[in-house]
């Protein structure tokens, strides 16, 4: 216990790094607190308070983040970063960045996606908002340079070489590798040399025409990135909880279904008038048949020479397709009589 102590005054209270620490552990304290509380009220334990819901409205818990990253900000300007002063308002700055970055992927879509897949984003957020806050903790500057006189063009070079490293990166799909690589330059000179991935803008803009190569990175992301992702889904289920497969009470997913519901009901209103038009001209056919055969029937007698046969009418259905409906003989009205001599043709089957 000395031992740590010890160490605590030395490289963090010597070297002026209270504030830092303190706001590194209202981040960490936050978030694991606010994160313990969703996921009872998730399980719905009775013991454990429910959400803030004055009136009916629901309170995220954004809104104090807000509130105690506004109290951190301004008291730290209203003090002049005067001590103790400073190391208080660092605690609180913390906390409100765990409360805040908790529902990142809540501001990021503006829409309640806390427990969908898009609310993965937000436990991204708060895992490199506490590396980040981590690695400056320890000694880590942006782009792995300290300025002085003496390296000026040596830190040009280093700043250049690790910008430009960590942007292939980046378009190389590598998001975790090149945003750390902001801090540790090898880490991004490792993921630009590397393969893209293949659903990356590098992979389209570079493996377009060379086949071999994305057939490289395809294997290679079916054999590590998989399971990778299998292993990142699974600390992730651990920390933030599994989502949900389709959230109950989720808008987008309320938008979809009253978009199908409508999209069937038309389809059913559209079939169910075609097939009623369909009918009434059926009947209306039959109906004109049936009189075109009596008529044909009674002036067969005045008039021998009358041609009887199929006739054939257009009718145009009301929903929007014209056909043509033939009306055959219905053997009320008087076949023509056949010459003695004319025998039907018949084909013999022989055996």
């Amino acid at each position: 216990m000395t031992t740590l102590l010890d160490g605590y005054r030395e490289h963090i209270v010597a070297a002026h790094k209270q504030p830092l620490f303190l706001l590194l552990v209202g981040f960490i304290t936050s978030f694991v607190f606010i994160r313990f509380s969703v996921r009872m009220i998730r399980a719905q334990v009775r013991w454990w308070p429910g959400n803030v819901t004055p009136g009916g409205l629901h309170i995220h818990h954004m809104v104090f983040g807000l509130f105690f990253l506004l109290v951190g900000g301004i008291g730290v300007f209203a003090t002049y970063g005067g001590h103790p002063w400073i190391d208080v308002f660092g605690l609180v700055f913390g906390i409100g960045c765990g409360l805040v970055l908790d529902e990142f992927a809540l501001i990021l879509h503006l829409d309640d996606v806390y427990w969908g897949e898009q609310g993965r984003k937000s436990v991204d957020a708060v895992i490199f908002g506490i590396l980040f806050t981590g690695l400056l903790l320890i000694g880590y500057v942006p782009l792995g340079a300290e300025p002085t006189g003496e390296t000026r063009w040596g830190l040009v070079t280093i700043i250049s070489a690790n910008a430009l490293a960590m942007v292939v990166t980046l378009l190389k799909g590598k998001m975790w590798t090149g945003l750390l690589g902001i801090m540790v330059p090898g880490i991004s000179w490792v993921g630009a040399i590397r393969l893209a991935r293949p659903s990356s803008p590098w992979a389209r803009w570079r493996y377009a025409t060379r086949p071999r190569r994305r057939a490289r990175a395809l294997r290679r992301e079916r054999r590590l990135h998989r399971r990778a992702d299998i292993a990142r889904t699974w600390l992730f289920d651990l920390i933030a909880g599994a989502p949900d497969k389709v959230p109950a009470n989720h808008p987008a997913a309320h938008r979809v279904a009253e978009r199908m519901a409508a999209r069937a009901s038309a389809h059913l209103d559209a079939h169910a008038a075609r097939a009623l038009a369909r009918r009434s001209a059926r009947l209306a056919d039959r109906r004109s048949a049936t009189a075109v055969a009596g008529a044909a029937a009674g002036g067969a007698a005045h008039e021998p020479g009358t041609r009887h046969g199929a006739q054939q009418r257009r009718r145009s259905v009301r929903a929007g397709r014209s056909r043509t409906y033939v009306v055959r003989p219905t053997g009320l009205e008087r076949r023509p009589d056949r010459h003695p001599r004319l025998r039907p043709h018949t084909r013999r089957i022989h055996r």
